[in-house]
């Protein structure tokens, strides 16, 4: 898990770089409060082949990246 809430771009996204560079995860979880850092990071996981569920709780949003 990541939990990047308070950090702003791109912080949140180089933090779910390095993790799927340093274990390619089936799964990972991801914590933020920006909505910003929720569509850059949905795009990169899609890119590296992850599907995403966002779902949103009192503007903190939980990305769920899986494989």
């Amino acid at each position: 898990m990541i939990d990047a809430r308070g950090l702003s771009c791109p912080q949140p996204v180089l933090m779910v770089q390095q993790e799927i560079k340093r274990s390619a995860p089936a799964t990972l979880t991801v914590l933020v409060d920006d909505q910003c850092a929720v569509g850059n990071i949905r795009r990169f996981a899609s890119n590296q082949g992850y599907t995403v569920t966002v779902t949103e709780d009192n503007d903190e949003f939980t990305l769920e990246l899986r494989k």
